[in-house]
């Protein structure tokens, strides 16, 4: 058995990028027990994801991708926490965007284990929405994390610059539908999934291309 929590908060801002803007509402997964806890994705707002934090110790700030919408707020998180920042480094470019002044911390790779509460979290790297998008599966709670490379009703928007829908079709396919079917899905934004339920659909994501 496993003490592991989940928490999640939901923060409001922008994402940028290729010259366009839009509001968006993002989801911060905050996993841990009543000492630690691993928060993953930073968006728009510290002050907030530091309140829902609520005084416990941060192993690391997990960025699923770098995307602005996703990281924003990672560095000011990561100074008040003393946090460490771990992101893939094809996502490097991307983070640059953002963050210029202040390079991640920690280089995930795929098949690295982050352990927290009596559990595991295992890094896939799963490249499409963006080239360092990771998903971050827990098999003890028989969840995953999927960031924007999987949502409720089809895979991560592919229509900007690095990314490449072909690729994000062949993550998903080989990396995220041949988990457990009752695994659950937290997605970077919006609702909940389970593997089980989008499975199927796959062969009409690809028909219709996106």
């Amino acid at each position: 058995m496993t003490g592991a929590q989940i928490t999640r908060l939901v923060t409001s801002g922008q994402f940028s990028l290729d010259g366009g803007t839009w509001d968006v509402e993002n989801n911060v997964w905050i996993l841990g027990d009543d000492r630690e806890v691993v928060v993953i994705d930073a968006p728009h707002d510290a002050a907030a994801i530091e309140a829902a934090i609520a005084g416990r110790r941060v192993r690391a700030i997990v960025c699923t991708h770098a995307h602005n919408d996703h990281v924003n707020a990672a560095v000011e998180l990561a100074t008040r926490t003393g946090a460490a920042i771990w992101l893939h480094p094809d996502d490097e470019p991307l983070w640059n965007m953002v963050h210029p002044e202040r390079r991640p911390d920690l280089a995930l790779a795929d098949g690295d284990v982050i352990r927290i509460a009596d559990t595991t979290l295992e890094v896939l790297h799963t490249p499409g929405h963006a080239p360092g998008a990771v998903c971050l599966h827990a098999p003890e709670l028989r969840t995953l994390f999927s960031g924007d490379t999987l949502f409720n009703g089809g895979p991560g928007a592919t229509g900007r610059s690095y990314s490449d829908f072909g690729t994000i079709i062949g993550s998903i396919r080989d990396r995220l539908l041949v988990l457990p079917p009752d695994t659950t899905v937290h997605t970077g934004h919006g609702a909940t999934t389970r593997i089980g339920d989008e499975a199927d659909d796959l062969e009409e994501w690809i028909a219709r291309g996106h």
